[in-house]
């Protein structure tokens, strides 16, 4: 049984309209990502007024005027995903990675990178939900070591923050080796 797609009218402005703000009433999201949503939508319905004249919809005005009203904050998006990926254990390589997939500029990104005290707290985080390096449940050999690292390096670490976590020698000795950052601001 194949399913019969419904036979989408072209968008309007006002359609648009109720496009862009039913998305950003749905979810936290950047200029870029909005963008992105609303030029798929043209492509996949086209635009219905006076096409033969040339006229497109004008995005930039559109996503302006939610970025006044506030309904889309860049900044408050950057630092919540920035926040919420390193709870999770993400390194500041990933961080940065997921911020300009959605269309931040290089300042924002910047102004969100995490301090050495947070990219060691990720650090720890992911050692402790992944069972690496002293979370290990087996003393590691040297393999298993440079895998650990490699797990580490692939959440977006800095070599050394992943072997200050994967060599040290017990849970107690990472922790310590984490809060030193913190004394140290």
């Amino acid at each position: 049984m194949s399913v019969k797609r419904r036979n989408l009218q072209p968008l309007t402005e006002a359609r648009l309209e109720e496009l862009a703000l039913a998305y950003v009433a749905r979810f936290a999201t950047t200029q870029g990502k909005l963008r992105d949503y609303l030029q798929r939508k043209l492509r996949e319905r086209g635009w219905g007024e006076d096409e033969d004249a040339g006229s497109r919809p004008d995005l930039d005005r559109l996503i302006g005027r939610y970025v006044e009203l506030g309904y889309v904050d860049d900044a408050g998006w950057a630092r919540m995903k920035a926040g919420s990926l390193l709870r999770r254990g993400y390194g500041a390589r990933r961080v940065g990675e997921a911020l300009g997939h959605a269309g931040l500029n290089e300042d924002l990104r910047e102004e969100v990178r995490p301090d050495e005290a947070a990219e060691r707290r990720a650090a720890l985080i992911l050692a402790r939900r992944r069972r690496l390096g002293p979370f290990a449940r087996e003393d590691a050999d040297r393999p298993t070591r440079e895998k650990h690292i490699a797990a580490m390096l692939r959440a977006g670490h800095r070599l050394d923050i992943a072997r200050g976590i994967v060599e040290a020698a017990d849970v107690e000795a990472a922790e310590q080796w984490v809060e030193a950052a913190s004394g140290d601001l």
